[in-house]
This record gives structure tokens, sequence and C-alpha cells, in this order.
């Protein structure tokens, strides 16, 4: 084995050691979703100090994004977030709304945003946000299939991620899953909502969630939705809207009935 060889391959054996022992350190800091299934599945929650990915079609980028804003309103327990997008992703989805991202329980006072001008500014941005433990999490937005994003890339964010316990996010839109550290992987897609009341223009958010890949626990499919209330994700509610009682003065229509047919 030539020089060269034996020292990456040493290189390789250490970053591996180092995952596995930060795995060890970190198995226990998870945060609960608040979806039953969803939380069972991962053990008790989504994992800190982690990389996540969510990946979704084109189309489907709104409900990723709203997704991704419910995750990292969970993760970032108070501190501020830091949100990476490409320029492009800014030309083909628009500008993210402060007010959406409060709804969805993401304060946009601890919102920093930052536009890359390509990938590889993206990665590197995200790799030193990743580092700085001041942070709760940090979300990076990649639209497209990008051969920058391989990987070694993926290795440095979770290696970054681990030494400092931030929890990285990584929306991937339009693009398809290859091999990387991620902890878990998920793909994305919008679901109905319930109808509102009366005074609402639209009901609670709802999100098809397919778990993917889950490094410690099954995988699964599921309908979250989104309690705006409590900040946080719930099995789909079954009547979405309050029934009103009979009135105790009046008989039961089935017995009048039967009465009169009597």
């Amino acid at each position: 084995m030539s020089g060269a060889r034996g020292s990456a391959l040493a290189i390789l054996r250490g970053q591996i050691e180092r995952i596995e022992t930060a795995e060890v350190v970190h198995h226990r800091d998870r945060v609960a979703l608040g979806h039953g299934e969803a939380d069972g599945a991962l053990k008790g929650g989504l994992a800190r100090a982690a990389i996540h990915e969510v990946f979704c079609e084109g189309r489907q980028g709104a409900a990723a994004t709203g997704f991704v804003t419910g995750l990292a309103g969970r993760m970032t327990a108070r501190k501020p977030l830091l949100w990476v997008r490409q320029d492009f992703s800014e030309i083909e989805t628009g500008a993210l709304s402060m007010s959406g991202l409060a709804e969805l329980g993401l304060d946009p006072r601890r919102v920093v945003m930052v536009r890359a001008a390509d990938v590889e500014s993206a990665l590197r941005t995200s790799a030193d946000a990743l580092a700085c433990d001041a942070l709760g999490a940090v979300v990076l937005e990649l639209w497209g299939e990008t051969r920058q994003f391989d990987l070694v890339a993926s290795r440095k964010l979770t290696l970054a991620a681990q030494s400092s316990g931030v929890t990285g996010l990584l929306l991937r839109m339009a693009a398809q899953p290859l091999p990387s550290t991620a902890e878990t992987r998920w793909m994305l897609r919008a679901a109905h909502s319930p109808p509102g009341a009366m005074w609402s223009a639209w009901g609670a958010p709802r999100f098809d969630a397919e778990l993917l890949r889950n490094r410690h626990g099954p995988c699964g499919r599921w309908i979250m939705e989104w309690n705006c209330d409590e900040c946080q994700f719930s099995e789909p509610s079954t009547y979405p809207q309050p029934v009103a009682a009979a009135p105790a003065h009046r008989p039961d229509p089935a017995v009048s009935w039967q009465r009169r047919a009597g």
C-alpha cells in the first residue's frame, strides 16, 4: 500500500471514529415532533447535532419549505437560525415569507438569511455555520441536481454538526437522493388540509411525510398536521370543527319516527 493511500485510509478511519463517538454522545439528545408514530420511529424525536435531508419535487417546494420551517422551529431552542439559499432558489421559488415563518413557529427575528451565489459558496457557508455552537440550527436549501454535494461534502457537514451540537436541515428541491451521512431522509408532499372554521380562510397545514431513511429505526409514511397554537406536529384531527350538541328538550328523531310508524 502506497504512503498516500495509507494516509487517506487513516484519515477516513479517523473520521468514521469521530462520527461514531459523536453518535454515542448525542444519541439521547432528541426533540419530539409531536406526532406519536413518527416520534416512535425516530426513537423519541429528531436527533440534534446531525444532518437531516428533506427532498421534494419542484412543484412541492412550498410544502417542503413549510415542513423544514416547522422542524427548524422545534430544533432551534430559542437560538438563532441561519438559512442559506442559492440565488437560483430565490428566482425559482421567490423570497421566504416572514409571516409564514411565524405561522409555523419560527420567530423571524431569530432568522438570519444568507444568499449564496453558487453551490460551493452555499456549502462553505453552511459548514462554517454548523461549526458555530451559538446557532440552534442551519438550513441549507439547494435547488436541482448538484454534483458538488457528494459524500465528501455530506461528511464535512455531519462532522461540523456533531462537533458543535448544531442541527443541519438540508432542503433539496427537484433533486434525487444520493448516498450521504444524513441521520434521516424525508420525501415531502402536500396533503389536503381539513376545512377550517367559518372565520378562517383555510385549515391547519398538513404534510404527507415519508421517512425514506432512518439510521436508528424503522421508516414510515404519515400525514402530519401542524398545530399552530402549540407549534408542533400532530396526528390529523378527525373532527377539525366542533360539533353542535343535540338540544336536550327535543326527542330523538329515530324514536319519534318509530312511534309514528307504529
